[in-house]
């Protein structure tokens, strides 16, 4: 492979401005990640801790192997709504004894660890990674159930979480539930639907109903202990496989489980000792500009996270706005789709869909680095084929097999952002740079196509244009479009599994990738139809 090099010049202006910018944008992000690390706030942090308990993340460090590392997921989930950030239950990947596994920690500092419709979406996404994936599913439990206002967003779309359990179990991934306080109502089939259940005992508490229910159900006096306590469930009802002492015992048990599953990975080995990028990777921070109008070389980030800095570019004088080729990551061999000057004109998703159909047939990994407009437009394009050209890339895509992962490094507009792997296209991992911003078009593109259609149907009705109006509704759509586009806003709604610092993107990807291996990698044995 050729060794990459770079025009950067970290002493430019310019290479200084973007770096400042983005290193702005960082330390807003990091305000809003500690929100979610802070939980319900002081008061129900020390609350909890006088109780004896452990926080959220406490217990995932315990439950971790000494030094290894936790990729949290979706930490900005609920991010400018009515609900805490992070949405009140952390989730992530992290190794438990040599396993990769899925870990996901109810935060009862956050009205008692109350389920809410971000809560769902959080959980939900976590259960799908295992699953694609093939990761054991650890759940740290403390939750009081359903937020009750909310109760008509998460009842029916709940039960997926339930079904997740059981389809896990049945693909033959383990599933471990870890109780430690309130598992409720319909929280009680966590443990019920869990191949391992283990209970923290005189504080694990698991019931169809809780004692104010059954009393007005059936007139019944009880307690919680005699209704579902952890000693009950161990002796009794036999819910309980284990019976732990205290919370330090039940991560103790719950890492002798995960020791105890004999785990495989299936996906091919990464080869060993690779060689780090030859380039700093917090050079990373000048890249992107701070107008991302400007186009920026995708080279320069592919040479400082690829290993060694060695890229063998695949049609490298054909269809030019778009940078693929042969690489690896951590030893991961994978192939990158990275745009080079956003627009994607027909050669470019030609390109593409052969450059993805030759990964399927190696069993190779995809990496989409996302920066584009989006397909070019103009009756030139449309005469020469633009719509089936993107549908052909669109098409392979959509059916390729192996493992893909995207990271929106800059623009993600239109249908570029189904062509370069988007959320709906179901790559197995999706991050953000803090720079990005994803929408149908750029604001003021949207704003301009509203004030044509109203200008043209005012004429139509033979009435005088509003220019005042006009000007008003194109600066309003403008910030509104501005303000859903942005990173906080996205990650919030869960189209991404994290905004991340650039210069971390070489460590989340090798966790992702090593992640997505512990499951076969096969590629495509066939497409849809492609219109040629």
């Amino acid at each position: 492979m050729s060794v990459l090099k770079t025009a950067i010049d970290p002493a430019t202006p310019e290479y200084q401005a973007n770096r400042e910018a983005l290193l702005g944008k960082i330390a807003e992000l990091d305000a809003e990640h500690a929100k979610a690390v802070a939980g319900g706030g002081a008061k129900y942090v020390a609350r909890h801790h006088e109780r004896g308990k452990l926080l959220a993340r406490e217990r995932i460090e315990l439950l971790l192997d000494p030094g290894a590392p936790f990729l949290e997921l979706s930490p900005l989930a609920a991010w400018g709504t009515d609900f805490a950030v992070g949405a009140s239950v952390v989730t992530g990947i992290g190794v438990v004894s040599g396993v990769e596994c899925v870990i996901s920690a109810s935060d009862p500092t956050v009205r008692g660890g109350a389920s809410n419709p971000w809560t769902l979406k959080k959980t939900l996404r976590a259960h799908e990674i295992a699953l694609q994936n093939r990761l054991p599913v650890i759940g740290l439990v403390e939750s009081g159930g359903a937020d009750l206002p909310t109760q008509k967003e998460i009842f029916i779309p709940g039960g997926q979480i339930f079904r997740d359990l059981t389809r896990l179990s049945a693909a033959g991934i383990p599933t471990v539930a870890l109780v430690f306080g309130n598992s409720t109502a319909g929280g009680a089939y966590v443990p019920g639907m869990s191949d391992f259940v283990v209970m923290v005992k005189e504080r694990a508490k698991v019931f169809l109903a809780g004692p104010p229910l059954v009393k007005m159900a059936t007139g019944e006096e009880s307690d919680d202990e005699s209704l579902g306590g952890a000693e009950l469930h161990a002796r009794q009802s036999g819910l309980a496989d284990y019976l732990a002492l205290d919370e330090q015992d039940a991560i103790r048990i719950g890492r002798q489980i995960v020791a105890s599953l004999n785990w495989r990975k299936q996906g091919p080995a990464p080869q060993a000792d690779p060689a780090p990028p030859r380039f700093e990777e917090d050079e990373l921070l000048g890249i992107v500009p701070t107008d991302l109008k400007n186009p920026f070389d995708p080279h320069e980030v592919i040479a400082r996270i690829v290993d060694g800095s060695e890229f063998d570019e695949f049609k490298p004088l054909y269809g030019s706005s778009l940078v693929t080729g042969w690489a690896a990551l951590h030893g991961y061999p994978i192939g990158i789709l990275a745009n080079a000057r956003g627009v994607l004109f027909s050669e470019e998703a030609q390109k593409a869909a052969h450059f993805i159909q030759l990964a399927n047939r190696a069993r190779t990994p995809l990496l989409f680095l996302q920066n584009t407009t989006g397909y070019m437009v103009g009756s030139q394009y449309e005469r020469a084929g633009i719509i089936k050209h993107g549908a052909l890339m669109i098409n392979a895509v959509s059916n390729s097999t192996v493992p893909h992962f995207t990271v929106t490094m800059g623009a993600s507009y239109g249908a570029g952002n189904y062509g370069m792997c988007g959320r709906a296209y179901g790559p197995r991992f999706l991050f953000t740079w803090p720079s990005a911003k994803s929408a149908v078009m750029g604001p003021a593109q949207l704003a301009g196509v509203l004030s044509i259609v109203a200008r043209q149907a005012a004429e139509a009705r033979g009435q005088a244009y509003d220019e005042a109006g006009d000007t008003q509704l194109r600066a309003y759509v403008e910030a509104q479009i501005e303000e859903q586009s942005l990173a906080p806003f996205l990650s919030g709604m869960l189209y991404d599994d994290g905004v991340i610092d650039p210069r971390d993107t070489r460590t989340v990807l090798g966790i992702a990738l090593s992640a997505a291996h512990s499951a076969p990698v096969e590629g495509a044995t066939g497409y849809g139809v492609f219109r040629l």
